[in-house]
C-alpha cells in the first residue's frame, strides 16, 4: 500500500540530528518501514541500538544518506557497476554494498559498507542535517514485525528511543534489495523491492540467483 506520508517540521530535523550527535536514538520513517538511526562513528551509540533491538553486535547495519554524494564519501570508490545501479535505482530501495573508505570510521559495519538514498525525505533530510550517513535499520526488535508506524516504535521498543518522528505509516511489504559490488561478478544478497531482472537489465549481464 502507498505510504500515508505527513510533513515534518524542519526543526524537528534539527531536534533529530542534534540528538543523534550525542549519541542518542532516533526511529524515523522510510519508504519502506521505519527505521532506527544512531551515529555510526559513535561505537557506543551503535552498542546501545544493537541492545536495543535485541541485534547480533558485529552483524553490519546499512547506512541511508542523503545523496549519491555522501554516499561516495562513505565508500573507498564506486565502481563503474555501481554508478549504473545508483542512477537507475536512487532513490529507491536497493542497498548497495561497495568498500568503506578508509576515513570513514563507522561502528556499524566492517570493511565494506551498504548504502542506500531512501525515496522519503525524512531519512534524507535528517541525514543531511546530521551531516553524514545514519544507520537505516528497522525499528523493532530484531526477528519481530514489521514498525510500519510511530505506534508500532513505540510499542516495539519503548522508551527506549529518545525521539521518534511521526511521520505516518509506511508501506512495508518488501524491503530494499541488496547487492554486493565488492565482488565480481556481482551477488545479491537479498531480494526485495527490486527485482534481480530489473538489476540485470541495467548492467546489462546475467546474475547468479540468491
Amino acid at each position: 500500500m502507498p505510504a500515508e506520508r505527513q510533513e515534518i517540521d524542519p526543526a524537528l530535523l534539527q531536534q533529530a540530528a542534534d540528538i543523534l550527535r550525542s549519541g542518542c536514538l532516533v526511529a524515523y520513517p522510510t519508504d519502506t518501514v521505519y527505521g532506527l538511526a544512531a551515529d555510526p562513528t559513535n561505537a557506543e551509540a551503535v552498542r546501545k541500538l544493537s541492545t536495543v533491538k535485541q541485534r547480533d553486535p558485529e552483524q553490519p547495519m546499512p547506512h541511508l544518506v542523503a545523496d549519491a554524494a555522501m554516499a561516495a564519501s562513505a565508500a573507498a570508490a564506486v565502481p563503474e557497476q555501481a554508478l549504473l545501479l545508483i542512477e537507475a535505482f536512487w532513490p529507491g530501495a536497493l542497498t548497495i554494498v561497495m568498500e568503506k573508505a578508509p576515513g570513514y570510521a563507522s561502528a556499524a559495519t566492517d570493511d565494506t559498507i551498504g548504502l542506500r538514498v531512501p525515496d522519503h525525505s525524512v531519512p534524507r533530510e535528517l541525514a543531511r542535517m546530521f551531516g553524514g550517513p545514519i544507520t537505516g535499520t528497522s525499528a523493532n526488535v530484531a526477528g519481530g514485525p514489521e514498525p510500519l508506524s510511530a505506534e508500532d516504535v513505540r510499542r516495539f521498543l519503548g522508551e527506549a528511543v529518545d525521539l521518534v518522528i511521526d511521520g505516518g505509516t509506511c508501506p512495508g511489504d518488501r524491503p530494499s534489495t541488496v547487492i554486493d559490488c565488492t565482488v565480481d561478478p556481482l551477488k545479491i544478497l537479498r531480494v526485495g523491492a527490486i527485482m534481480r531482472e530489473e538489476i540485470e537489465h541495467v548492467l546489462e549481464i546475467e546474475l547468479e540467483a540468491p
